[in-house]
């Protein structure tokens, strides 16, 4: 028998992008979303490169970015992303715990930040609230951005927060205990500029040398678990 077509009046679909480096765990997301009657996957990308020719040549309705990508990661990736679309909704989905990037995220353009351990309802929930025009984050997100813009004080992570983007990088790298070169080459830069990085981080955060930038990221690390 022939495949039975919708109605022609039938709303179209919501075109999801998915962007992740690991094909199981996008094959995972790709199901969740297609289960969905009102969304369907138009594309996958595995990298930046791959993303952003998605991005031109279908502008999805919706960006599922995860943050952690070989070569360019998440954050640059998403600013690409404005850059090239302003009206394309990112959703940021990611391993890392929300309280390391989400405020970055939206800052950055972000319309939210899910972490992948969340269970598929909460998932599929904030992909329709970014559709629907509003901001998914969790209420301590919520209430540290608030917190933020009306000058509140966080101690040693309000001194973090005035990092670049790239600077926190290379700073979150540092507390896990990576060494420049390592860190050159996990965020494909050149020793001199992980060492120009270094140096603006201690300028921010008022230390004198390295061995204190080395603790000061070391304890931060630790403290956010």
């Amino acid at each position: 028998m022939p495949k039975k077509q919708p109605p022609n009046d039938a709303p179209a679909k919501k075109r999801v992008l998915i962007v992740d480096d690991h094909p199981i765990f996008r094959a995972g997301l790709t199901g969740l979303v297609n289960l969905e009657a009102e969304l369907t996957v138009c594309a996958e990308a595995n990298d930046a490169t791959q993303a952003m020719h998605a991005v031109e040549k279908l502008y999805p309705d919706l960006v599922l970015l995860d943050m952690s990508l070989p070569g360019k990661g998440g954050l640059e990736l998403l600013k690409d992303i404005r850059a090239l679309s302003p009206q394309t909704p990112v959703l940021i989905i990611s391993m890392h715990d929300e309280t390391l990037y989400a405020e970055r995220v939206i800052k950055a353009g972000g319309r939210g930040y899910i972490m992948k351990q969340e269970g598929p309802e909460k998932i599929v929930q904030a992909i329709r609230k970014v559709l629907s025009g509003g901001i998914s984050v969790s209420e301590r997100i919520a209430a540290q951005i608030l917190d933020a813009m009306s000058g509140g004080k966080g101690g040693a992570s309000s001194s973090v927060s005035t990092l670049t983007d790239r600077e926190f990088e290379v700073y979150r790298l540092l507390g896990q205990g990576k060494e420049p070169h390592e860190i050159a080459r996990t965020l494909h830069l050149s020793i001199k500029t992980v060492d120009t990085h270094r140096a603006h981080i201690r300028q921010k955060l008022g230390l004198r040398n390295a061995t204190e930038l080395i603790h000061h990221a070391t304890r931060w690390t630790a403290e956010q678990g």
